[in-house]
């Protein structure tokens, strides 16, 4: 049975890549219908639209697929009846991890009762509007594929901004001031890097260390908020330990 074992592996993890994927896309098309709704179907005018859609360019959401959201947007083509509102949750995990969970719902409260069980089950509590919001601030982030071995070729593209950049198995991160996302952004594709998103984010201004058993929790608690269609992001100030996280995911 070792064969059938080994499908079912290749098979469970297509279905959590597919699952990814299909979250990635509901993701970005849902941003697209929200903002076309609040500022206008024109991406040259709308600049959260203009943004939203490279963002899907870069994804490669299909070209018929983006269309329809912006139209569904600008109420041309929503023959479902749905409304999409954004949501946003902050609740503390087990040892007092802080988490904000954005997203999209087309049922407030059921999403609520789901991200509230979430963080029961999970050894936490959901809080109220603000409870955690003052530990974070909001950033510009930006991802692309890059050969570079180092930092140095993006810091001196990015030399007139004041900029973080972290480099992961060939993938690059850059976080920077949120008023200049687009300015970065635009200099970096001058410069000949293919940027994948460009996005605001809750960046920890500081983070929170814990036993071994807490970090795990926390984990399973994050990959539960992962697998819910209508939370988009997921932020949190739980401190890296690069040996806790080895042991679960080789484990």
């Amino acid at each position: 049975m070792a064969g059938h074992s080994k499908w079912a592996n290749i098979r469970h993890k297509k279905a959590k890549e597919d699952l990814k994927r299909a979250k990635v896309f509901t993701k970005l098309t849902r941003e697209i219908t929200i903002a076309a709704r609040e500022g206008g179907d024109a991406v040259e005018s709308n600049a959260r639209l203009a943004l939203a859609v490279d963002n899907a360019k870069a994804a490669n959401v299909p070209k018929d697929k983006i269309q329809k959201a912006i139209d569904k947007g600008a109420g041309k083509d929503n023959k479902e009846g749905e409304t999409f509102t954004e949501v946003s949750y902050e609740g503390y995990g087990p040892g007092g991890v802080a988490f904000i969970l954005e997203g999209t719902s087309n049922n407030v409260h059921r999403t609520a009762g789901e991200v509230r069980h979430l963080f029961s089950k999970g050894g936490g509590n959901l809080g109220e509007t603000g409870s955690v919001n003052y530990l974070f601030e909001t950033k510009g982030r930006l991802e692309f594929a890059t050969e570079a071995e180092d930092e140095w070729p993006i810091l001196e593209t990015l030399e007139d901004y004041l900029v973080d950049v972290e480099l992961f198995e060939g993938r690059a991160e850059v976080i920077t001031a949120r008023d200049e996302l687009m300015a970065v952004k635009t200099v970096l594709i001058e410069a000949g890097f293919a940027v994948e998103s460009a996005e605001l984010v809750r960046v920890p201004m500081t983070t929170v260390d814990v036993d071994e058993e807490t970090h795990m929790k926390n984990i399973e608690l994050y990959q539960r908020f992962e697998e819910n269609m209508d939370i988009s992001s997921i932020y949190w100030n739980l401190a890296s330990n690069e040996e806790f996280e080895q042991k679960y995911f080789q484990g």
